[in-house]
């Protein structure tokens, strides 16, 4: 047996060990978890606009938008209605959510819409020239929805 060879350890470095590793691990775990789901209720905002405007129903993602704004809801259908800039939505996928930089009191998500149901295969170029990346800014105090700053 040479210097450096033990069997036994000392019960209080073993248990101090464990401790430690223990709380790593939940913190690690936790860090994990918030960074997941840090934007979580802005994404179900935008899903909820969306969903809306998918199943034509303008009035509702109207009242979802900006519930005291002064974008009339004829301006509103003219960008979002069927016949609009950015419609009609037939499908859509949220890419990312991110805090704006230089900060804000929002969240700027990024949403590919569609006009084909269902959303398109990445692999579909002719289908691909017809979606559109649109920038949603959700405020972070009541969760309304306009166009970035």
């Amino acid at each position: 047996m040479g210097l450096l060879d033990t069997t036994n350890e000392e019960p209080k470095s073993k248990a101090r060990r464990l401790a430690v590793s223990g709380v790593a691990l939940a913190l690690l775990l936790a860090l994990t978890v918030w960074y997941f789901f840090r934007f979580h209720a802005e994404k179900r905002v935008v899903e909820h606009f969306f969903d809306a405007l998918v199943a034509g129903n303008t009035q509702r993602a109207y009242q979802i938008w900006q519930p005291r704004s002064s974008y009339a809801y004829k301006d509103f259908v003219e960008d979002w209605g069927p016949n609009g800039y950015y419609g009609p939505v037939k499908s859509y996928r949220i890419e990312t959510a991110q805090n704006p930089r230089g900060g804000g009191s929002g969240v700027i998500v990024v949403v590919t819409i569609s006009p084909f149901a269902p959303f398109p295969a990445d692999d579909d170029p002719a289908k691909a020239r017809r979606m559109r990346e649109v920038r949603i800014w959700v405020e972070g105090s009541d969760h309304s929805l306009s166009f970035p700053p």
